[in-house]
């Protein structure tokens, strides 16, 4: 059923999720209001608190479920919770205005898009390209997401999703500061709200498997030989971000001439590269699920 909700849940997310109830950000911020103006709000604001914070929608949704008691049932609501935990319409918008921009060759629009884009999910790396930018978010909404999902289910995908949005400005209240020409990506975010370290440390870990298995997917759809021996550089580093594993790795795995990057042709080649990637962990998926490793 793992596979199955997953399918389904990629195919609707394509076609029909826009409206705001359909992301995960509109529910993470309803529950940090609530928790800030009831008994919760304690737990959000100490530190060790925090933690179960977190991990709190999981344990009920994951509660509920084992009450009901129901296969069918189980299946829907897994599909619908990972349909939203992986809705991404604000980006899908900043992207389609960036092709636009770039068709037009509207150099200016296209740079200022792709700052929002970065300030918005809290992307600090003024050398990252347009492309290796879209591959991380690939990673945060998609990869990420279908990994936790396919090792805890609903719950799963349910406290990555929470934490990936307690770790993007956007989230908090404090609005972030909007990109000007020439601004660089750290000053963009240099205004933006100062994430709790909790938060910051679990995404941390969070991230840490499935951003090395997202390299070797990277590696099998892309360049092989180049991709391999750049992640091999990550396999035991405790230290270095997420982002920087993932970017370097695509960077590594879809070699382009350093006159196209930045442009339409390096964004198509690097979302192409990304789709790919999701292609071959649906596989895995699938063949673990005949093999009996997963549900």
């Amino acid at each position: 059923m793992t596979l199955i909700s997953m399918l389904i849940a990629l195919i609707i997310e394509r076609l029909a999720v826009r409206s705001e109830a359909w992301q995960f950000l509109f529910y993470a911020k309803k529950y940090l209001s609530v928790s800030q103006s009831s008994g919760l709000s304690k737990l959000v604001s100490e530190s060790k608190g925090q933690y179960l914070w977190v991990l709190l929608p999981g344990i009920v949704y994951a509660l509920v479920l084992w009450l009901i008691g129901s296969s069918l049932v189980t299946l829907v609501l897994n599909t619908l919770v990972l349909l939203v935990c992986i809705g991404c319409w604000h980006y899908r918008q900043l992207y389609k205005q960036y092709l636009n921009a770039s068709e037009r060759a509207d150099n200016e629009a296209a740079f200022l898009t792709m700052q929002q884009l970065s300030s918005d999910v809290g992307l600090t790396d003024a050398d990252l390209s347009y492309g290796q930018r879209l591959v991380w978010l690939n990673f945060r909404y998609y990869a990420a997401v279908l990994f936790w999902f396919a090792i805890l289910g609903g719950a799963g995908a349910i406290t990555y999703a929470l934490l990936r949005q307690m770790n993007e400005p956007a989230s908090w209240d404090k609005p972030v500061k909007l990109a000007e020409e020439g601004d660089e990506i750290a000053d963009v975010v240099e205004d933006a709200p100062e994430i709790p370290a909790v938060f910051q440390q679990l995404m941390f870990w969070a991230d840490w498997v499935p951003a090395r298995l997202f390299g070797i997917g990277l590696a099998l759809v892309g360049h092989f030989s180049r991709a391999s021996a750049a992640l091999l550089a990550f396999l035991g580093d405790f230290s270095t971000p997420a982002d920087k594993v993932v970017t370097t790795v695509a960077k590594a795995a879809e070699p382009l001439p350093d006159d196209a990057y930045n442009c339409a042709e390096e964004t198509a080649c690097m979302v192409q590269l990304a789709k790919r990637n999701v292609l071959f962990f649906l596989a895995l998926v699938a063949v673990l699920t005949l093999s009996g490793w997963l549900g």
